[in-house]
């Protein structure tokens, strides 16, 4: 719905905590706006806080909000002005679900993923240790996107992490031009299309709904000791897709703990 040109542009995906400070909305907006005045279409989720800032500091330059559910159910409703505003403008809304899907705990990571794809690289501004920002972060990675990252206070549990995103190589991000030195040398690479995107993604066959009593074994078969992803599947007896499926549910709920190797366990507490 919407400038579909907007689609065809630069991109950078801005995101961040829903909860957001003050401060960090208003440097998310700074960030966005200037990288939009670059040449870029700023790309978010439409959530609260660190997204409708993004999105809200773009609306003249160019900007794609990205559903979780149909386009007839936009979520949060209290963005559907911000979300008006973007259609009269010139952006555009964009949701792989069908008309009158209601979006589920699920499809916000999914969402994630097209909010990454569309970009050449992804921003963080202020996420918490367990925040899904974090999973978008991961997927931005995995497409070999550039990921960047504003560093924040140790004491700011906001910024717990977008601190533990540079430790793990993120690009530290403290001014606009910090992103534009490093989108510019890519902008003529296009992002690859999803069918080039490896079957072992996490999204690349996910079923509606796991089997009767396939999600219960799942969870059982999870436990503080990593385990790979194939072990958990022969474990619980399920199948690939559904044992995805659940995985991005538990990492949504930060119940989840990755390896450096691969491997997955569940956090106790």
């Amino acid at each position: 719905m919407g400038d579909a040109s907007q689609l065809q542009r630069p991109a950078l995906a801005v995101v961040g905590a829903r909860n957001a400070s003050a401060a960090g909305a208003k440097f998310a907006a700074t960030l966005s706006r200037e990288a939009a005045e670059g040449g870029f279409a700023i790309v978010s989720g439409l959530a609260r806080g660190i997204d409708a800032a993004a999105h809200s500091a773009t609306l003249d330059l160019g900007t794609v909000g990205v559903f979780a559910g149909g386009l007839d159910k936009p979520y949060p409703r209290e963005n559907r002005p911000l979300m008006r505003r973007m259609v009269d403008a010139c952006g555009c809304l964009v949701s792989e679900m069908p008309f009158g899907w209601e979006p589920r705990a699920v499809d916000f990571p999914r969402r994630n993923r097209i909010v990454a794809a569309l970009s050449l690289g992804l921003l963080v501004v202020e996420a918490a240790a367990r925040s899904g920002s974090l999973i978008s972060a991961r997927l931005a990675g995995e497409m070999g996107r550039l990921v960047f990252a504003v560093p924040g206070s140790p004491l700011d549990p906001r910024s717990a992490g977008t601190n533990r995103l540079l430790k793990d190589g993120a690009i530290l991000v403290t001014e606009a031009d910090d992103i534009l030195d490093a989108l510019r040398p890519v902008v003529g690479r296009p992002p690859a299309p999803f069918a080039e995107i490896g079957d072992d993604q996490d999204f690349a066959e996910i079923p509606d709904e796991p089997a009767a009593g396939e999600r219960e074994r799942i969870v059982e078969a999870l436990g503080a000791a990593p385990i790979s992803m194939d072990d958990l599947v022969a474990h619980a007896g399920s199948s690939l897709g559904s044992a995805h499926l659940v995985i991005l549910e538990l990492d949504l709920a930060g119940r989840i703990e990755r390896h450096p190797d691969g491997r997955i366990s569940l956090l106790q507490g």
